[in-house]
């Protein structure tokens, strides 16, 4: 066990997580994936923390993922593996191969498909809390801006692949149909997810339908105002 080395997971429950990621039926989908992430993070045999918004603190998202990192560093681990619980291709093999790296002294980026990042690995030398707290924290920019920022400071950075983490459905429907294999639980939640969606669309599309036939056919109670179609 590498004892310099610890993984942080940085995570919400699912009730919070559903605040931010407005997701029908996405309790049981984060509690489910949280349940996994955990099963790979044992598996490494690393030490981990886990930072639900129970032990957070901050205002924003940056302050309160910065504010974690240094905690766990002031625990007295000199790297730091940071995850969260919504990429559901996250493997052992990703944490194990990011604790080597940091072992050679690299810094460790694991892209997302949308421009942040699954993971992240550090030594606290390579960590500036004011540094970190100006950086453009969830948007499409920050895989790219930590990455610019490291390479400044001519640290070697050691990439792992892209993988898709999920904020969206959309996201869903992209993961579902890559070749990896999940828990029966979690696929039949992805399944019911998004194929509620579908029917959601459907369902609307039908209403919108039939509103447009009663303005067609409706001589009474016109829909109309000011010219402009009636619209839901």
């Amino acid at each position: 066990m590498n004892i310099k080395t610890a993984v942080l997971v940085f995570v919400n429950s699912s009730k919070e997580e559903l605040l931010h990621k407005p997701i029908i039926g996405g309790e049981k989908l984060f509690t489910e994936l949280t349940k996994k992430t955990m099963q790979v993070v044992e598996s490494s045999g690393l030490p981990f923390f886990v930072f639900t918004e129970k032990r957070q603190t901050g205002k924003t998202f940056g302050e309160r993922f910065v504010n974690a990192i240094q905690a766990t560093y002031d625990l007295g681990f000199e790297n730091i593996i940071t995850i969260g619980n919504d990429t559901p291709h996250l493997k052992k093999h990703h944490l194990l191969e990011s604790a080597k790296q940091l072992q050679n002294n690299k810094f460790v980026l694991g892209p997302s498909a949308d421009g942040g990042f699954y993971l992240m690995g550090l030594h606290k030398s390579q960590f500036n809390i004011n540094t970190f707290l100006k950086l453009p924290w969830q948007s499409k920019h920050l895989a790219k801006s930590i990455s610019f920022l490291i390479k400044n400071t001519e640290i070697e950075v050691a990439q792992l692949e892209v993988l898709y983490d999920i904020d969206t459905v959309d996201d869903l429907k992209i993961i579902s149909k890559l070749n990896f294999t999940f828990s029966e639980t979690l696929q039949a939640i992805i399944y019911h997810i998004t194929n509620s969606q579908i029917e959601i669309v459907k369902h609307n599309d039908s209403i919108k339908d039939t509103y447009y036939l009663q303005s067609f056919y409706n001589k009474g109670s016109p829909m109309y105002s000011n010219s402009s179609f009636y619209t839901i």
